[in-house]
């Protein structure tokens, strides 16, 4: 059978293909065919150009002349993209169709997961909740409720399913392990063992590829934005251990301590007496028999937990263990926190503080902070570290000298230095990333909370992030409150572990390293 003259038995093919992004950036694809049976791993680091490629082969829109040939040769409806990205712009859009404001009560759930599933794969509400994609995803136990509330992990587990509902002729699947349990992965490889088994054709996107499923057969590494290999899997894995970087280069992160003139004094809301000693100073945060419930199941269960100053603490726990909520209660995104009690500073949630001057002291990094950044689309990078002097989604004032400098000097550290005029919106969604740690540690907060901080960083990146993040605690002003899944990224410093154990009790157990 031929499709336009073309053997379908191809499901892609460039050639001489490339995009003029700018004066100065172009991305060169001169030869790439990928046939039926094969299963490609697309990887490169946050500048290599590999996002760029990928959103090309989903189908956006992107600015730029292209020239050569590229052509795909599957139904575009049939082709799903599941990432970081794709997961934002369906909260972003189930936000822009919130109806809670005309709502009795003002609460709207919004489409269900379900409805989501039905709606994009055609088929009826009930043939969806027995699907066995939705038990094997995990989709069963959120299901019912509203997209808007779910958690980072539970929307790309919802994008996944939906995928497979739909049986997607191409699948484009990124970082499909980041911030994920072991179990989650687990599942996660067989779904993609079978799925590679049938007809549809698999893309994996990995900026740091590690423990690749089993059915990946080829890979394609991007450096600087053109091809630096095409071939098979076992000959780019040969290729790669013998090109590998020392383990642990950061490459671009000053050495040594970060400079005092970068740290800040404490805020204004702390008390003189408090400055210079914490004898006299309340925790940061203090948690009495804490209890959050959602449509009868118990997500936090007389959780009784303190945040002593210098005192880091890594959370972790299954995906589904309430780590998202349990930071919520502390950033105040989680309405629940004023039916418990909560004291952050030595204040008790809703006595009367306001969300300034809570803000004022807490630097936070989280999937949903960079959803609303990516929302504010004509930024440049200075702004977007400026911003986190004020709080503010937004630089609303004009640029302080200080400040600015500052600022710069901050992005040197990351690794940015030169780049401060960038566009928020086109860097690289882990160069976002990078850039809203920056952001939250510019003013040196008393709470620096840190909701999987590496999501969508390369190599190069999470190292240098994360020696700067070990700084900032070493630095004795910032105390970290740090969630994540990979072992790898836990900090030295982080002496505390608070393990999250549902359906357990208690449901929680701390752990003094």
């Amino acid at each position: 059978m031929e499709i336009n003259g073309k053997s379908e038995r191809r499901i892609l093919s460039f050639a001489g293909f490339s995009i003029n992004l700018s004066e100065s950036e172009t991305l060169t694809v001169s030869d790439w065919t990928w046939r039926q049976g094969e299963h490609w791993l697309l990887t490169g680091n946050n500048e290599s150009g590999a996002e760029t490629l990928v959103q090309r082969l989903a189908g956006r829109s992107l600015r730029g002349v292209e020239r050569g040939e590229a052509e795909t040769f599957v139904d575009p409806k049939s082709i799903r993209q599941v990432s970081f990205s794709e997961a934002a712009l369906l909260i972003a859009y189930e936000r822009a169709h919130d109806d809670s404001d005309f709502t009795e009560g003002g609460i709207d759930p919004g489409r269900t997961a379900f409805r989501y599933i039905a709606e994009r794969s055609r088929l009826p509400l009930d043939s969806v909740t027995g699907h066995p994609a939705v038990a094997a995803c995990g989709v069963s136990a959120f299901g019912h409720r509203g997209i808007k509330y779910l958690s980072t992990g539970e929307i790309r587990r919802l994008l996944l399913c939906e995928a497979l509902v739909s049986k997607a002729a191409l699948l484009i699947l990124e970082d499909p392990f980041d911030g994920v349990d072991q179990d989650g992965r687990r599942a996660i490889s067989s779904l993609l063992a079978a799925y590679m088994n049938g007809p549809g054709a698999l893309l994996l996107v990995m900026e740091r590829p590690a423990n690749i499923p089993d059915g990946i057969t080829h890979a394609l590494a991007m450096e600087n934005h053109t091809v630096a290999f095409r071939g098979t899997l076992p000959d780019f894995l040969l290729l790669r251990e013998r090109t590998r970087a020392p383990h642990g280069a950061a490459k671009g992160l000053s050495d040594g301590p970060i400079p005092e003139a970068l740290i800040p004094p404490p805020p204004a809301t702390v008390r003189p007496d408090q400055k210079e000693s914490g004898e006299n100073e309340p925790p940061l945060v203090e948690m009495n028999r804490v209890t959050v419930e959602w449509s009868g199941r118990k997500v936090l269960d007389s959780l009784s937990w303190k945040l002593e100053k210098g005192q880091h603490w890594l959370i972790r726990g299954p995906n589904g263990s309430g780590k998202t909520t349990f930071l919520e209660l502390i950033t105040g995104d989680n309405p629940q926190v004023y039916r418990n009690d909560v004291r952050l500073f030595g204040k008790k949630r809703g006595s009367g503080e306001t969300i300034w001057e809570i803000k004022e002291r807490m630097g936070i990094v989280s999937y949903k902070m960079h959803q609303e950044f990516r929302m504010v689309s004509d930024m440049d990078v200075e702004s977007v570290i400026l911003s986190g002097f004020h709080d503010s989604i937004g630089l609303y004032r004009q640029k302080g000298e200080e400040e600015t400098l500052k600022a710069r000097s901050w992005l040197e550290l990351g690794g940015f230095a030169g780049r401060e005029a960038e566009r928020f919106s086109a860097l690289s969604y882990g160069d976002q990333r990078a850039v809203l740690i920056l952001r939250a540690v510019v003013k040196g907060p008393s709470i620096l909370v840190l909701d999987e901080p590496c999501h969508g960083l390369d190599d190069n990146h999470r190292n240098r992030i994360l020696a700067l993040l070990e700084a900032i605690g070493n630095s004795g002003r910032t105390t970290l409150l740090h969630v994540t899944h990979d072992p790898d990224e836990a900090l030295q410093c982080e002496l505390n572990v608070l393990e999250l154990r549902p359906g357990e009790t208690p449901m929680y157990k701390e752990v003094r390293k």
